[in-house]
């Protein structure tokens, strides 16, 4: 049997901004196209009520705020000011805004970076012009070189950039060829991902006409020794970082150590542990226009039976997973909870024994893995 959760002493934020200028085919975020004006200023005053209400959760400190969509630099420079004046967030270490290229028209990076943000995440996905056209996006090569040289200049603490792979119609040879094109940006981070397709969008719908299975481990395997030579160092499955321990997304390791946050915004997700050692996830009604109207947050408890399967797909996704000990004070349970399937995934090598962490042939198998613990 296990004890009560360890309650945090630091979480994060999201805060969902939910318009873009065009939905992409293989997006199943809560984005919404724009039509006409946003109603910005109502919009923010919605999410500084919703997070009063989310405050009262928890004692913990915000360590990092995440501003994600859709698009939230389509918002105002100071529609961001606007919501890190709030006295929860004035000793926040890291702050994260999403950007796309031809989508940063409300203010410079240089605003941004004065509003109080410190790093930003630009969706290039492609630097390939034809590839660019085939996911929707609305930018070009050019765009998104200019994009991110902008974003370098403005002094943020890291610029990361998004790129896919296994794209329509994408050959091994045209994936390595942009991934070398996005490491001469020369920024602090680089997320790089395969196209998944899911079901709800319309690339679900009508599916593209992508690589093999075997292809696209090529271009994952050829792709990271390129990463690799370039001097970035992969701490997650997705997540290369120039300089380990300096330029990691904060954020996101919370989130993958199962750590807590709170969500604030239309279709926002949170996880938080309150006093008394129960788990919980939240989350926000998802049409913007609802929840202006209601920030009505429903919320679930985290079965007890699912908390090892929720902690390994979280957990196992970085490099270094972390102590044994970790799963007791994050879950209240005892590692006994994870057995067989710990053990057995020890001997087999696919887990290292003095950690909850993959082994390099582990890092091949990871969803089957994590199955092992449902």
């Amino acid at each position: 049997m296990g004890t009560q959760p360890t309650l945090p002493t630091s979480i994060g934020l999201y805060v969902h901004i939910p318009w873009c200028v065009r939905k992409c085919p293989y997006c199943d975020f809560n984005s919404h196209e724009q039509h006409g004006l946003i109603l910005e200023s109502e919009y923010v005053a919605c999410l500084l009520r919703d997070l009063d209400t989310e405050l009262a959760r928890t004692n913990a400190t915000i360590d990092t705020v995440y501003f994600g969509g859709g698009t939230p630099s389509l918002f105002r420079p100071d529609s961001f000011a606007r919501i890190l004046e709030h006295p929860a967030l004035q000793v926040v270490r890291e702050v994260t805004m999403e950007a796309n290229p031809g989508a940063v028209e409300c203010g410079s990076f240089d605003d941004y970076r004065q509003a109080g943000i410190n790093r930003v995440s630009i969706g290039v996905q492609s630097l390939n012009a034809d590839s660019l056209v085939k996911l929707g996006r609305i930018h070009s090569p050019e765009e998104a070189r200019a994009a991110v040289a902008k974003a370098r200049d403005a002094d943020f603490h890291s610029v990361n950039v998004d790129m896919m792979f296994g794209l329509p119609d994408q050959p091994i040879e045209m994936a390595m060829h942009d991934l070398d094109e996005l490491i001469k940006l020369d920024t602090e981070h680089i997320s790089w991902y395969q196209l998944t397709i899911e079901p709800n969008t319309v690339f679900g719908k009508r599916p593209p006409i992508v690589a093999s299975d075997d292809d696209r481990a090529d271009m994952s395997d050829v792709g990271m020794e390129r990463l690799a030579d370039a001097g970035y160092q992969q701490y997650e499955v997705s997540a290369f970082a120039a300089d380990s321990g300096q330029f990691e997304c904060r954020h996101n390791m919370n989130y993958w150590r199962f750590g807590d946050y709170l969500g604030v915004g239309a279709g926002a997700h949170g996880k938080v542990t309150l006093d008394d050692g129960t788990i919980v996830r939240t989350q926000k009604t998802r049409r913007p226009e609802d929840y202006m109207r209601d920030q009505k947050t429903r919320s679930s408890e985290i079965d007890r039976v699912e908390l090892p399967v929720e902690f390994m797909m979280n957990v196992l996704r970085m490099n270094d997973g972390v102590e044994n000990r970790h799963f007791t004070c994050s879950s209240g349970l005892s590692l006994e909870e994870l057995e067989p399937a710990l053990s057995q995934l020890r001997e087999e090598g696919l887990i290292e024994s003095h950690r909850i962490s993959l082994t390099d042939r582990g890092r091949n198998h990871l969803n089957s893995i994590v199955e092992r613990f449902l």
